[in-house]
C-alpha cells in the first residue's frame, strides 16, 4: 500500500477527539462528604420507621403442616410451636383451648378412591383482621426459578392450539411431552408439579358450649374466593384448548383428579383462561422460599374467635426436603409482614448519620487546626520582616 492509498488514522482536531474538554474533578474531602451522608441520613431513618410503623400494622398467621400426616394426633392435639408464627399474639401465652391443635384423617376421594390423609387445624385470630384477607400457600426449598424446569412447557398449547406430537417432543415439553403416545395437556414439568393440596373455608368453632370436640363446629363459615388471585394480564397468556379429549390425557400428578388418568365429558381438561390457581402457579416464583395466593376475601371482615380449616395433603414436599404452610394474613397499607425494607432503611439511615457526624467533626477540627498553623506563620513571618528591619 503506498503512502497516499494508506488510511487516514489521526482523529480530527475537535474539543472531544482530542480530549480537551472540561471535566470537573471534585476533590474528596470529609468536609464536602459529610453532608451528603446527613441528608441521605434524613430521609432512610424517618422512611425506615414509617416502613415498620405500618408494618407492624400488618397481621399474619403462618401454620406449616408438613408433617401433619405423621406427627399429628387421630384426636386434635396441640400443633408444636416451632411450626406456627403469629404476629398477633405469643402461642405460649394462650390458654390451652385456644392454642392451635391439629388432627389427621384417612379419606377417600373421587373418582379413584384414592386414599389419602386429611389434615384439620385449629386455631385463634386475636384480633379482627379487615378485608382484603388472603389465603396463601407457603412453600420452601422449591426452585421455580430453575432454567430447565421454568421452560418446561408449550405457550401454543396453552394459547389453545392443538400441537401435534412432533412440535411437542422438540419444544420445551421433551420428557412430560406424552406418555404412551398420548399428548399431555397441559404438557411440561411446570403443569405436573402444580400445587395441589386442597385447602377449604374457615369454620367457627364454640369453644363455650359443648366441651365435645366434635359438636363444638357451627354452621359460620369465612369463604374466600378464587376469582382475581392471579396477577394482572395472567389471563391473557391462555385460551381453551382445541383438543379432543380422546387426543389428550391429563399430567401424571393430575391422575388423582381424573377416573383412570384420562379426561372425560364429566371430568374435562382444565380451562387455563379461567383456572386462577393455575395461572398462579404458572406464574414462577424467583427464589426457593415462596408464597402464593390460594383466595382472598375483599368483603367481609375476620371476626376474633377459634376456626377449624381442613386441607386435603397430596403435593409432596419431603422427598426434596421442603415444607408448606399455610398462611391468613391482612396486609398493612405497605404490604404484607415483611419487616426487613424499615429495618434495613433505618439501619442505613443510622449509619449514614453516625459517619456523616464523625466526618463534621473531623471536618471543623481540621479546620481549626489549619487556622492556628496559618496564625502561626503569619507572625513568624512578621517576626522575621521586624528584624530585617532592624
Amino acid at each position: 500500500m503506498t503512502e497516499t492509498t494508506a488510511p487516514k488514522r489521526k482523529p480530527g482536531n475537535s474539543a472531544f477527539n482530542q480530549q480537551r474538554l472540561s471535566a470537573c474533578q471534585p476533590i474528596i474531602t470529609p468536609r464536602t462528604v459529610f453532608p451528603v451522608f446527613i441528608v441521605i441520613a434524613t430521609i432512610f431513618a424517618p422512611l425506615g420507621g414509617i416502613l415498620f410503623y405500618f408494618n407492624a400494622k400488618a397481621l399474619e398467621l403462618s401454620i406449616d403442616y408438613t408433617y401433619c400426616d405423621t406427627e399429628a394426633p387421630f384426636d386434635f392435639g396441640l400443633i408444636p410451636v416451632k411450626y406456627v408464627t403469629d404476629s398477633m399474639t405469643k402461642i405460649k401465652s394462650l390458654p390451652e383451648n385456644q392454642r392451635p391443635k391439629w388432627k389427621r384423617l384417612n379419606i377417600t376421594i373421587l373418582p379413584n378412591n384414592k386414599t389419602i390423609t386429611q389434615c384439620s387445624i385449629r386455631f385463634y385470630i386475636n384480633k379482627e383482621m379487615k378485608p382484603p384477607v388472603y389465603l396463601f400457600y407457603r412453600l420452601t426449598n422449591f426452585f421455580q426459578n430453575e432454567r430447565g424446569y421454568a421452560r418446561s412447557l408449550d405457550t401454543d398449547q396453552l394459547k389453545g392450539k392443538a400441537v401435534n406430537r412432533d412440535s411437542l417432543k422438540r419444544g420445551g415439553c421433551k420428557s412430560l411431552a406424552l406418555h404412551d403416545e398420548t399428548i399431555i395437556y397441559p404438557c411440561g414439568l411446570l403443569a405436573n408439579s402444580i400445587f395441589n393440596d386442597t385447602i377449604g373455608n374457615l369454620t367457627l368453632i364454640d369453644l363455650i358450649s359443648s366441651p365435645n370436640e366434635s359438636s363444638q363446629i357451627t354452621n359460620i363459615t369465612y369463604n374466600f374466593t378464587y376469582n382475581g388471585i392471579a396477577p394482572p394480564g395472567e389471563a391473557a397468556k391462555y385460551r381453551p384448548t382445541t383438543y379432543n379429549i380422546n387426543q389428550i390425557r391429563p399430567p401424571l400428578n393430575w391422575e388423582a383428579r381424573y377416573p383412570d388418568g384420562r379426561y372425560t365429558n364429566d371430568y374435562p381438561p382444565i380451562d387455563p383462561s379461567k383456572d386462577e390457581h393455575f395461572q398462579v402457579w404458572m406464574h414462577t416464583a424467583g427464589l426457593p422460599i415462596f408464597r402464593k395466593t390460594y383466595g382472598i376475601n375483599e368483603t367481609t371482615p375476620l371476626q376474633v374467635g377459634y376456626y377449624q380449616i381442613n386441607i386435603n395433603t397430596v403435593f409432596p414436599v419431603k422427598g426434596f426436603g421442603g415444607t408448606k404452610s399455610i398462611v391468613i394474613s391482612m396486609p398493612s397499607m405497605v404490604g404484607g409482614k415483611h419487616p426487613f425494607p424499615g429495618i434495613a432503611y433505618m439501619v442505613l439511615g443510622i449509619l449514614c448519620g453516625i459517619v456523616g457526624i464523625i466526618f463534621a467533626v473531623e471536618s471543623f477540627y481540621n479546620s481549626h487546626k489549619r487556622r492556628d498553623r496559618r496564625y502561626s506563620s503569619m507572625q513568624i513571618n512578621d517576626s522575621q520582616k521586624d528584624i530585617d528591619s532592624q
